[in-house]
């Protein structure tokens, strides 16, 4: 490992960073979560949830701007999670520096300033607007508006005990920016889709917050996992339900009627995307980090698998 890294417990121990990074990138990369890509995944499949409820609910046909769109959101997640996660890290300095997972994060371990951290952050943020400014006009302003949620996260752990729900609110926006690049508006299917991400985000991160629990009790720190603490497991559960429920509204309610492959292919989806958090469920314990935090890393298979199938479903609205 390079002299200036830090070992943070939650990184990929053995990940490009420590093989091929220049010295001086390295503390602004492990600021960004480079070597934590799972980030970047959550932010950006449900953009691709989106775009693909987009195209089926439109009945338009793939084109090159949909490829576009699909790889501008995977540019525009890793730069935007990135810059969320400075600003995080920017008000959390001192809480981190508490807790045993995030000492050695780059600013609570003082590698780099505050003012070096907004820099960056605002770089990441530019490019990430370059990318934007080429979305249909209405995508463009709720990209903006999408920087709301952002803002507040860092701060809803001091004042709620359910902070998950702003980053829900923040990490499932992709959802309405997705499927706003069809130009259709924001549907009411749309709505319940973005609804029920929101609660998949309550699930996984709720697991990951077993991890600092011990040190959130210390520091004060609020949290789901605080808040449901022996009884998460029936939690959990029903936030599950709850997900399975709304994408039966949202694919009932804009495809059911106009083919029913398309609605089986979708349902399917989801109801394996469910069985996979009902997997997680199994194995979840609250004491024990290691398999918290290899479930809540697990998320990224159980997205894809649900946009896969939605991929699926698009295919068969253009053959049909």
């Amino acid at each position: 490992m390079k002299n200036n890294s830090v070992n943070i417990p939650d990184a990929i121990q053995i990940n490009w960073l420590q093989k091929i990074a220049p010295d001086w990138s390295i503390p602004y990369l492990q600021l960004s979560r480079i070597d934590r890509p799972i980030g970047s995944w959550l932010l950006l499949i449900p953009c691709w949830w989106g775009l693909c409820l987009g195209i089926i609910e439109s009945g338009s046909r793939v084109d090159f701007r949909d490829l576009w769109i699909a790889t501008g959101c995977g540019v525009g997640a890793i730069l935007m999670r990135g810059a969320g996660c400075t600003w995080n890290d920017i008000n959390d300095r001192k809480i981190d520096a508490q807790v045993e997972r995030t000492k050695g994060r780059p600013i609570a371990a003082k590698q780099i300033s505050v003012r070096n951290a907004i820099v960056w952050m605002l770089l990441q943020c530019f490019i990430a607007l370059l990318i934007l400014l080429t979305f249909p006009p209405f995508s463009i302003l709720l990209g903006a508006i999408s920087l709301i949620p952002v803002l507040i996260y860092p701060f809803a752990k001091r004042f709620t005990w359910w902070p998950q729900v702003f980053l829900g609110i923040a990490f499932n926006w992709g959802i309405l920016l997705g499927f706003s690049t069809k130009e259709i508006g924001i549907t009411i299917s749309c709505f319940c889709l973005y609804i029920a991400g929101i609660f998949w985000t309550l699930f996984y991160d709720t697991i990951y917050a077993f991890q600092d629990i011990e040190d959130d009790n210390i520091a004060g720190v609020k949290s789901t996992a605080r808040l449901f603490n022996h009884h998460t497991i029936y939690w959990l559960s029903g936030f599950v339900m709850i997900f399975m429920t709304l994408t039966i509204l949202t694919f009932y309610s804009s495809i059911f009627y106009k083919s029913h492959t398309v609605f089986l292919s979708c349902i399917t989806g989801s109801v394996i995307f469910c069985g996979h958090l009902c997997y997680q469920l199994y194995f979840f314990e609250i004491d024990k980090p290691e398999i918290c935090l290899k479930l809540f890393r697990s998320n990224r298979n159980a997205g894809l698998i649900f946009f896969l199938f939605l991929l699926v479903g698009t295919w068969f609205s253009i053959e049909s």
